[in-house]
């Protein structure tokens, strides 16, 4: 008899673990005491039937768990091997987002302390690139025991998440439309950026200029100019979109709103150059909420969901895998940049 059944066999007298529990920790004892390693072959499902006696759904849902622990990969045609000894592991989880803004950081930091250390979390970046979406998803497919995915907004990414099951999928930050099945935990723009820039009408109006910072084919919302037009036509403001800042558009009598924190950022360095006064030369409106901009220049006016609250609901889907389909909430936090 090999170790690695003597392992299984060893488990069969405690009552207290499942017949599939029994494999998946006797492979795991085995990973622990050097018996196995990493490019070893397990039995496959049929040997293993053969010798344990167990049914074959009770292998396959073994197998499926200790890979899911990203313990065992599957090889078309060739059989299970280990490709990892970390057997500390509860579930292998990828993580696809955007780019790491500091907002993600955010989610990141809450997402990882709320799973904790049994939980292993490889974290990928798309750019909003539909070609690199796709090799991230080629590269990681059936790899991970759950996807944590900020989806691209195009119709042509749905498919390559259908290929996810229901259950190990979950979508957070942007709002795809798939399946009822499938779970998000989405963030809303166009409704209530128009909602917000409204309540902030009486500021704005004090200005003679409200500049929005867009440049299309990037990972910024479109629903967000789709709110920003709306709102200067129904408000009779005078607005404008820009593609990128440049120091002769910093002008007083002007709000600037600003997605991105890289235009922020560079509003804020003319402004000081300029000694423009935050909040009466000029205004300034940011999207996505952090300390930074709490702090700076007396503070910065921000429309911004609560991405730790996000964090933590994807978190808790992960670990209890209970269907979620959920908005989370916009704020508006009013401060002296307006």
């Amino acid at each position: 008899m090999s170790p690695l059944l003597e392992k299984i066999y060893d488990l069969q007298d405690i009552h207290s673990l499942s017949k599939h529990e029994q494999i998946v920790q006797g492979i795991i004892e085995a990973i622990d005491t050097g018996i196995l390693k990493v490019g070893d072959k397990l039995p496959s499902i049929n040997e293993m039937v053969s010798e344990v006696g167990y049914a074959r759904k009770t292998f396959v849902k073994a197998y499926t768990e200790l890979k899911e622990r990203g313990l065992v990969e599957s090889k078309n045609l060739k059989g299970y091997y280990i490709i990892s000894e970390e057997t500390n592991v509860t579930l292998k989880v990828a993580l696809i987002l955007f780019a790491f803004h500091s907002f993600q950081e955010d989610f990141y930091n809450t997402f990882r302390k709320e799973l904790g250390k049994k939980y292993h979390i490889d974290i990928f970046f798309h750019h909003n690139n539909s070609t690199l979406f796709k090799t991230i998803m080629d590269n990681i497919s059936r790899k991970y025991g759950m996807y944590v995915i900020a989806p691209i907004q195009e119709p042509e990414i749905i498919p390559i998440l259908k290929t996810i099951p229901s259950d190990r999928l979950l979508l957070v930050d942007r709002y795809l439309k798939m399946p009822e099945e499938y779970s998000y935990i989405a963030q809303e723009f166009e409704e209530i950026t128009y909602t917000k820039l409204a309540e902030l009408a009486p500021q704005i109006e004090k200005y003679d200029n409200f500049v929005l910072f867009y440049k299309e084919n990037t990972d910024l919302p479109p629903d967000i100019l789709y709110a920003f037009n709306r709102f200067i036509k129904d408000f009779n403001i005078n607005g404008e979109v820009v593609e990128n800042y440049s120091p002769e558009i910093l002008k007083k009598g002007t709000v600037y709103f600003s997605i991105s924190d890289s235009h922020l950022w560079k509003v804020l360095k003319g402004a000081r150059k300029m000694e423009y006064r935050i909040g009466s030369d000029i205004g300034i409106l940011a999207h996505d909420d952090n300390i930074v901009k709490e702090i700076a220049f007396g503070g910065i006016t921000t429309i911004s969901t609560d991405f730790k609250m996000m964090a933590e609901k994807a978190a808790n889907f992960v670990k209890v895998r209970n269907s979620v389909q959920e908005i989370i909430p916009t704020h508006l936090s009013q401060r002296n940049s307006l």
